[in-house]
């Protein structure tokens, strides 16, 4: 089972939204193992106002009133490197702009269902591979966690404490495991003592990073040069200016 997969649709026209969530509910129905959990803002800045990366798909009209498509794409872009972005367009021309901000692809309307099935299909295999879970052994038990929810993982007295968006979860092992089984899906060494999840960082301040939740946590010297390097290449095309 694939399992849920949570989606955010920005669109100012009801009907388009409506139409929307339509073609979502009838591909749950032609795929029993796929799931959506959706959520419908009428303007990307309701969209993006204390935005935590927490969504799989997001559609986004880019012609809306008060504020640019583009440029809420942009600042998306900044805030969530790992999110899967499909634009919805009336005009073709804006639809190739894609690229700037690593949209997955593009649906101008009017759309057919067939089109749409065939683009969600690529957004559901490629989120199918980024929900991927962990399982912590406590002693209580093992936890599946899916890895976006966590933010970063500290060693402490010889224990991992993973923090979590649902609080701190306690496990056995190193770092370096995590880096070894993670680094690969943007789980970062930042200290000696810290390894974060790079889609929660939101910003890099002198000998600290800031998450996007607020907490800050520590960015070590000797870490310094190959975690930038490293977190550009997590955020896709990402130049660091």
């Amino acid at each position: 089972s694939n399992g849920m997969l949570t989606v955010a649709i920005i669109e100012d026209e009801e009907q388009a939204a409506e139409r929307l969530r339509t073609c979502l509910g009838r591909y749950e129905s032609d795929h029993p193992n796929t799931r959506f959990e959706t959520t419908v803002f009428a303007e990307p800045t309701r969209f993006l106002e204390g935005y935590r990366p927490v969504w799989d798909i997001v559609f986004m009209d880019i012609e809306m009133p008060n504020m640019d498509g583009m440029s809420a794409a942009h600042r998306l872009r900044q805030l969530d490197g790992q999110v899967t972005l499909i634009f919805v367009t009336n005009m073709a021309q804006f639809a190739a702009k894609g690229y700037e901000v690593d949209a997955l692809d593009y649906i101008i309307k009017p759309f057919s269902y067939a089109d749409f099935e065939r683009k969600l299909n690529r957004a559901v295999v490629l989120r199918n591979e980024d929900s991927a879970a962990v399982m912590i052994v406590q002693r209580s038990g093992t936890r599946r966690v899916l890895l976006r929810e966590i933010e970063y993982i500290e060693v402490r007295n010889h224990a991992l404490l993973y923090h979590t968006e649902h609080g701190i979860l306690t496990g056995t092992g190193t770092l370096q495991d995590i880096v070894d089984k993670l680094g690969s899906h943007g789980f970062l060494r930042c200290s000696k003592a810290f390894v974060v999840n790079s889609r929660h960082v939101e910003a890099v301040k002198g000998n600290g990073l800031v998450l996007a939740d607020g907490s800050q946590i520590a960015l070590g010297r000797a870490y310094k040069k190959s975690f930038m390097v490293a977190l550009a290449d997590s955020m896709g095309n990402d130049a660091i200016l």
